[in-house]
């Protein structure tokens, strides 16, 4: 069974993180999901799901949310004596996405201020899969070098750009193209988009 650690952040598509945490409990992964303080306040502003209170109150609804208390389980940012902050204790991967540009710079500057910036390092040193998914447009000269170092440390970074050739006919399908490639990238298996040869997207009409 795999282990993924999935880190919202505070940068905008926040129902990418919640599509993937879904998607990888129907693949039954062990999940550990991170949510930073801005996290929670985008993902409530953009999809209304309120996940705050005290970290067994955000347990209890996350399990509640997503309905697999077994193979689910959430720590505080805060909380650096959570055991996936240490190198010993063995995860597969971790996913932040989406990704800020501030998570991002702090983790290819070597800080680890909260949990999820622990994780990440850890994720490295040991190497790991670090998938990150920018969500920012368009990026600076900073943004690109800050992603180039995580790049050459070793991370994947995947940003949030939906392909159009399976012909989406709606929002979630965007949203599902681009969990598929998170899933794709982790070796998992899945039937949320077509793929290119298929015959669904070649043809014509």
């Amino acid at each position: 069974m795999q282990h993924i650690v999935v880190a919202i952040t505070g940068a905008s598509g926040s129902i990418y993180g919640v599509r993937l945490v879904e998607e990888l409990l129907k693949s039954d992964c062990r999940v550990t999901l991170l949510v930073t303080r801005s996290g929670f306040d985008v993902l409530s502003y953009e999809t209304g799901l309120d996940l705050s209170g005290t970290v067994a109150e955000r347990r209890g609804k996350m399990r509640a949310r997503f309905g697999d208390a077994a193979l689910l389980d959430h720590y505080d940012e805060n909380d650096l004596f959570a055991p996936i902050a240490s190198g010993s204790a063995v995860s597969d991967g971790m996913v932040i996405c989406p990704c800020s540009m501030g998570t991002a710079g702090r983790i290819a500057a070597g800080l680890a201020n909260n949990l999820v910036e622990r994780v990440a390092d850890v994720v490295l040193k040991e190497r790991r899969e670090l998938l990150l998914v920018p969500r920012e447009t368009p990026f600076n000269r900073i943004h690109l070098e800050n992603l180039l170092r995580l790049d050459q440390a070793g991370a994947r970074i995947l940003p949030a750009m939906p392909a159009f050739y399976h012909r989406p006919q709606s929002i979630d399908e965007l949203v599902d193209f681009l969990v598929g490639k998170i899933l794709d990238n982790l070796r998992l298996p899945h039937r949320l988009f077509s793929r290119w040869g298929d015959d669904a997207t070649t043809t014509k009409e």
